[in-house]
């Protein structure tokens, strides 16, 4: 079986996740990667076929996406081009983790595309939804990466098509211990906006991961380094607690370590604010923004912020098992 597997490019929940779904795809026969976007920062451990540019959203540095830069960098012509030329007819099968370049070449070449992805499960109606109506940003999520058939992950599992998110085995694996330090990720805020909040808790070690910057800093309680997986991993296994946007791998693998968990979801980003409406319904506190009104939410969470239980079972070969042999040649 020839099998094309499709991957969003934007931020690294999507390739992480990719890393452990791809070897159980290569039990079903020759697998091709695609990669699309410009935000990613994982490299994959696998030969990627197509390396495209895609439809990326560009994230700012106060809190959110920056609209601008991601409508005048989205190059309409050539993700059409790269649409038309992408030789999906080739394939036994076609699997998209909201990848839009593979998802819009099935649709337009009546292909059938398999969805595998969070968000295919983020918009059911069995979860909770935040109270602002973004009925844009909905439809962005519904018709981005079209599929014909949808698998999804989400923080609880639902059903026959929705599952616990997949764990990669690296943090399955990890010692978990407690330094004492809280591991931040938080890529729509620049180094200086996050240092001049961190440092009016001086009690507080903050390690942080930063998209922003190359080389290792330290300032006082806080230090800034550049992401790097193995070293990420090991931060948040041996972490107090974890401090970081309303995403989807990073907050699930953090409650899988059981450590206290504080999100702040993008603005301009819907899928974001879904994810902190179903964390907070799992008690998980949220915060808007780094504003000096979120403060007494952040100190108490802090001193004595919860951590919720959850069972996130091993099964993704059996999702991967079970789409394959509905679905495949």
């Amino acid at each position: 079986m020839k099998i094309l597997y499709a991957i969003q490019g934007t931020g690294n929940g999507h390739l992480s996740r990719a890393a452990d779904i791809i070897p159980c795809l290569q039990r079903h026969g020759e697998v091709d990667i695609l990669v699309s976007g410009i935000q990613g920062d994982l490299p994959l451990p696998f030969p990627i076929k197509y390396q495209l540019k895609g439809l990326s959203f560009i994230f700012g540095k106060k809190g959110g996406v920056d609209l601008l830069k991601t409508f005048t960098r989205c190059h309409p012509r050539k993700l059409y081009k790269s649409i038309q030329q992408l030789p999906v007819e080739n394939y036994d099968l076609v699997i998209s983790d909201f990848e839009p370049v593979s998802s819009w070449a099935c649709y337009v070449k009546d292909k059938p595309c398999i969805a595998l992805s969070h968000q295919a499960a983020v918009l059911s109606d069995d979860f909770p939804k935040p109270e602002s109506k973004d009925k844009f940003g909905k439809l962005i999520l519904q018709n981005y990466a079209p599929a014909d058939f949808k698998y999804g992950f989400h923080f609880k599992g639902n059903g026959d098509s929705i599952y616990t998110p997949v764990i990669r085995q690296q943090v399955r694996n990890h010692e978990i211990t407690d330094l004492g330090h809280y591991t931040v990720y938080l890529p729509s805020y620049d180094d200086p906006t996050l240092m001049e909040k961190l440092l009016e808790f001086p009690a507080i070690k903050w390690d942080v991961f930063s998209k922003h910057n190359t080389k290792k800093i330290v300032r006082g309680n806080i230090t800034i380094q550049p992401i790097n997986n193995l070293l990420f991993t090991a931060s948040m296994a041996s972490s107090s607690g974890v401090l970081c946007g309303a995403g989807f791998e990073t907050p699930a693998e953090a409650l899988y370590l059981g450590k206290k968990l504080l999100v702040i979801p993008m603005k301009n980003q819907y899928e974001q604010q879904l994810n902190a409406a179903a964390l907070e319904q799992m008690n998980v506190p949220v915060i808007r923004s780094l504003k000096p009104k979120w403060d007494t939410i952040l100190s108490g969470w802090l001193q004595n912020g919860p951590r919720i239980a959850v069972n996130y079972p091993d099964i993704t070969q059996d999702i991967v098992d079970r789409i394959v042999e509905k679905h495949g040649k």
